[in-house]
């Protein structure tokens, strides 16, 4: 029987936690239903309340109407013992204690019910005022629910960039590294072709300024002054043949 007690208990425990997990879950849910259904209370509380004012108010009336018909009544009474009329007087005064006992009856139900309206008006205030704070309550948490849950999804989307960002810069670290050694083929390849056609040798020769035909500027300016030179010896001799009177 031990056992079975403990069994019965552990299954217990786990539906119990199951339930908590369920509601956990659900929380949020549960409040704003339960929030539905306190205003659905509140309604019908202000319906009773409703109810009671109308009640209460249509015995005011009816007392006030007891007033009217009794100051009525006592005028009709006055006129009846002036003229001698004692039975008629009589009578009148029987309806006019009629009406003063359900006056003393009804008044203090109507005091009653005064009383049980102000009791129900400030109970509603209250639950009003309870049922707001709560609304605000779960509004912050709905907020703060969101914010967090923004949160979690920031920083696994965040480790997933990290991941995609850290694979995309190993890429991109082995395509230059491609790139490099392609470059370098491309490099060795020029310069053994070079070698092969003298290229090499040529260039070498035309930064040295010896490969004929490679001309730069101080030769250019050396040709040019020649040339000048050239041009103006013929001028002076012939200029002093001119002269020789011979």
């Amino acid at each position: 029987m031990s056992m079975l007690r403990k069994l019965s208990a552990l299954f217990r425990g786990t539906a119990h936690d199951a339930a908590l997990s369920v509601v956990d879950a659900n929380a949020l849910r549960i409040l704003d239903q339960e929030i539905r259904d306190a205003d659905n209370a509140q309604g019908k509380a202000r319906d009773d309340l409703a109810g009671l004012v109308a009640r209460r108010r249509t015995a005011e009336g009816e007392v006030q109407s007891f007033h009217d018909q009794i100051g009525k009544y006592e005028t009709s009474a006055r006129a009846a013992i002036a003229q001698g009329k004692a039975d008629l007087a009589r009578e009148v005064a029987q309806r006019i204690a009629e009406l003063e006992s359900e006056i003393a009856t009804r008044s203090p139900m109507i005091e009653d019910m005064k009383g049980a309206e102000a009791r129900l008006r400030t109970a509603i205030a209250a639950t009003d005022q309870k049922i707001e704070t709560l609304r605000r309550e779960i509004d912050i948490v709905k907020v703060n629910d969101s914010v967090q849950r923004a949160q979690a999804s920031v920083a696994l989307n965040s480790a997933g960039a990290q991941s995609r960002i850290g694979s995309a810069a190993d890429s991109l670290q082995r395509i230059k590294q491609r790139q490099a050694v392609q470059e370098e083929k491309l490099r060795v390849s020029q310069e053994l072709e070079d070698r092969r056609t003298g290229a090499d040798l040529d260039s070498k020769l035309r930064d040295a300024g010896i490969l004929p035909g490679q001309t730069s500027a101080d030769d250019v300016l050396a040709r040019l002054t020649r040339q000048e030179v050239t041009i103006v010896t013929p001028q002076i001799g012939h200029a002093l043949k001119d002269k020789d009177p011979a």
